[in-house]
């Protein structure tokens, strides 16, 4: 499994020492006016529970999204693949935006197939989103009677994990899924429970190292940096994924299909 590690600082893409690939929000990454090139591989979240809580729905249009990530592209490199414009499942943005499940994975799917006319050569992956675990069954179908076969597609998503109290909805989706032929990237799974769904997921993401230092508001890292904390530091980024990822049997894994 291929774990990337979140950050909130896209100039990590250029610096040292991270040796993971990151993921990287497109909120934090669009405020940049200067990028440089990277220097590792990385994956771009779309920023989509920020701005569901803060609008209530999607203010950044899917031609906006398209010309940002080209940009990215172009001028960053080495992007593995970006998540759509889709709609997430948790009860707090439910309320916001007023609608149900079923209505957020229908905007799931058709933000998918519109940014795939847009940009079919862009490595956008589909996302499936749910609550209870047989969401996720009628969201992968609903793709189906859209003509999207996700046992055929690359990587597929499957938001509204983080935010989960427990594991075994979890265990359940992503089992019953990987025996329907998905590749799976798992977001923001904790760090706990890797263990128990790494061998089914292409790939995971997390940002737990930052609250976890948020938490202990201790410098964690063993060098001395300006803020006590170590919540915006690489050196302690890059020790909690190495503790991370032994536990799972993951590696630092430079992707060949990156684009660069």
């Amino acid at each position: 499994m291929i774990f990337y590690v979140g950050t909130d600082h896209p100039s990590w893409l250029w610096k040292e020492p991270i040796k993971y690939p990151l993921f990287i929000s497109n909120r934090a990454l669009s405020r940049y006016k200067n990028f440089k090139p990277a220097d590792k591989p990385w994956a771009l979240d779309s920023g989509g529970f920020t701005e569901l809580n803060m609008y209530g729905t999607w203010v950044t249009t899917p031609a906006q999204y398209i010309h940002q990530i080209r940009r990215y592209i172009s001028e960053i490199g080495y992007l593995n693949w970006a998540a759509p414009q889709d709609w997430m499942c948790e009860p707090q943005v439910l309320k916001k935006t007023g609608f149900t499940v079923p209505k957020h994975q229908l905007l799931t799917v058709q933000n998918f197939q519109r940014l795939r006319d847009l940009a079919p050569d862009l490595p956008i992956i589909p996302v499936l989103q749910g609550w209870e675990p047989d969401d996720y069954f009628r969201h992968r179908d609903l793709y189906a009677e859209h003509g999207i076969d996700l046992s055929t597609e690359p990587l597929v998503g499957m938001g509204t994990f983080c935010r989960r109290a427990s594991l075994r909805p979890v265990q359940r989706i992503v089992r019953e899924l990987f025996d329907d032929g998905l590749k799976m990237h798992g977001f923001g799974v904790k760090s706990d429970g890797l263990p128990a769904i790494g061998d089914f997921l292409a790939s995971s993401d997390s940002m737990a190292w930052s609250f976890t230092a948020r938490r202990e508001d201790r410098n964690l890292c063993g060098i001395p940096h300006v803020s006590p904390r170590c919540h915006h530091c690489r050196k302690w980024a890059t020790m909690w994924a190495d503790k991370t990822t032994a536990k799972i049997g993951s590696s630092p894994v430079q992707l060949e299909f990156a684009y660069n």
